[in-house]
């Protein structure tokens, strides 16, 4: 399980999805035929919950939305039947997260409260912090501002009640600090703070690991957005040229995506910005 959780850092949903379907298929097959004790049958559980996770999130990776929805649904179910609560919740969350980058937010936004307030009594701080996220990006993707923000600082402060005693899930594994400062910065983008977004965003850049491509190129693409939003044209072009060399090679139908988006972003902005040029040049032109 650790190895295929590694395996999506490096690797595209185009071809890292048949992998964790197939390991997925066979632990349902171990719990659908098997004849296992209560005990060991919730830790087969478990794993099913947890592989639903990641099958789901590989799947929207690929752009098989549906299946990715269903996983996520067939998990809960798992996760639920073990007793596992904090994983019920990352799976529900996750599924917020895929609402509200394809659907629609407000339902998201509701689905990842609930989603944080399910599991929050069983889970660690790191836990609630990551599901805090989803309830941030939910918010920020239907404009309420105020919603997000708090959700932001109440992320801010689970995490900084993480302890090295905590027993955290290995599913947290890649939430530290830039991450959450990521979330923060995509968030104050979609709320249109792209200057916020500039400052918070390009430290971070400029220290991500590089063998994490593609993230670190789905993180590049709102640097280019903000670059866009904030009227440097040249600074946003750059950047996505550079998230589009990686897109090429990632097998991510994600980040093909996002590279389109942006560039409809940057070509509008800068359409705005030559519109507004010719009529101040028009105002100021002395008749001949």
């Amino acid at each position: 399980m650790m190895k295929l959780r590694r395996l999506d850092d490096v690797m595209g949903g185009t071809a890292l999805h048949p992998i964790v379907r197939s390991d997925l298929e066979a632990a349902r097959t171990v719990v659908l035929e098997g004849q296992h004790t209560p005990q060991v049958r919730r830790r087969l559980l478990r794993v099913v919950g947890e592989l639903s996770q990641l099958a789901g999130w590989v799947y929207a990776d690929a752009g098989h939305y549906p299946q990715a929805r269903q996983t996520y649904l067939d998990g809960v179910s798992a996760a639920n039947e073990a007793g596992d609560r904090p994983l019920a919740g990352q799976l529900l969350s996750t599924l917020s997260y895929l609402i509200t980058n394809t659907e629609n937010p407000r339902d998201a936004f509701l689905l990842a409260r609930s989603a944080l307030k399910g599991a929050a009594r069983q889970a660690p701080p790191v836990v609630r912090a990551l599901l805090g996220e989803r309830v941030a990006w939910a918010a920020a993707n239907f404009g309420d501002a105020e919603a997000s923000r708090r959700a932001l600082a109440e992320v801010d402060d689970e995490f900084d009640r993480r302890r090295p005693e905590d027993e955290e899930p290995d599913w947290t594994y890649w939430l530290n600090r830039d991450e959450v400062d990521v979330m923060r910065a995509r968030c104050a983008v979609r709320l249109g703070d792209a200057v916020a977004a500039e400052n918070v965003l390009s430290p971070v850049m400029e220290r991500y690991p590089a063998d994490r491509a593609r993230e670190a190129a789905l993180y590049r693409s709102w640097l280019a957005e903000a670059y866009a939003r904030s009227g440097n044209a040249a600074s946003a072009r750059t950047t996505l040229d550079q998230v589009r060399a990686v897109a090429a090679e990632a097998g991510s139908i994600r980040l093909e995506q996002r590279v389109s988006e942006v560039e409809v972003i940057i070509t509008d902005s800068r359409r705005t910005s030559d519109s507004h040029r010719t009529n101040h040049d028009g105002r100021n032109r002395r008749p001949s």
